[in-house]
């Protein structure tokens, strides 16, 4: 019987699933991709997007689940709790470290689309495709729009669907440098740049410095306001099940 369940994924929770590994603490860990659970050695990996339902059936007998997913990602941590809630296990959410935020901030898309509505910057989105629906409402955005993403199947297509440039894409992956983020800011010209508040494990003072660099205005998408515990704290309760 597993000793917990990790949903992994962030480095955090790649991280916690191989201090799980290496102390002989059985884990059974998710990841919504299999890029993700190639990631993780030496614990039981289940791969693919969960409906809570799904979650519920899986995690069933687990007394511990960690939420290490992605500050952003609020439907996977939804899904989550509500099969914690069901199964009656503990559920323990892993905050990832914050940052002070540089420039700007939007508390959620809608505010941030209506920011972008009030100029006509070129605008370089760092946001990742969860957020392509949503820009796809600024106005003139194949003009205006450039889109650093993960290169996935399909993304190309689904950008020109949603009427983006695909000449303005620029598909790579992490981590970004400096040096990176300010290429990419002067391959694209952009004047506003878009990130989230992905903390210093998500490279947001490299964001940060490469702005500055370029005098480029920095736009944050706030994190969702969350309770939990940072890593050290998790990983001591984890131990604490050994005991």
């Amino acid at each position: 019987m597993y000793k917990l369940a990790i949903f992994a994924g962030t480095t955090e929770g790649r991280r916690l699933a191989e201090l799980c590994a290496e102390n002989r603490i059985e884990a059974l860990v998710f990841t919504a991709t299999e890029q993700g659970g190639e990631l993780i050695v030496g614990s039981a990996v289940h791969t693919g997007r969960l409906t809570a339902e799904q979650m519920t059936g899986l995690i069933g007998g687990i007394p511990l689940v960690i939420d290490a997913t992605h500050p952003y990602a609020r439907e996977a941590t939804a899904n989550i709790r509500a099969a914690c809630g069901v199964t009656k296990a503990r559920y323990l959410r892993l905050l990832r470290e914050s940052c002070p935020i540089v420039g700007e901030s939007a508390a959620d898309m809608d505010e941030l689309v209506a920011k972008l509505n009030g100029c006509e910057d070129t605008v370089l989105s760092a946001l990742g495709s969860k957020a392509l629906d949503s820009l796809a409402e600024v106005k003139n955005a194949r003009e205006r729009m450039w889109l650093r993403l993960l290169p996935a199947e399909g993304i190309e297509e689904r950008c020109a669907e949603l009427g983006f440039d695909r000449e303005k894409l620029l598909l790579e992956r992490p981590p970004y440098s400096v040096e990176r983020n300010i290429a990419h800011l002067k391959k694209s010209g952009a004047s506003v740049l878009l990130t989230k508040e992905s903390g210093r494990i998500g490279g947001y003072p490299e964001k940060a410095e490469a702005a500055r660099s370029c005098g480029v205005r920095m736009l944050t998408l706030a994190r969702p306001a969350e309770e939990g515990a940072d890593f050290g704290k998790v990983w001591q309760m984890i131990k604490e099940l050994e005991k």
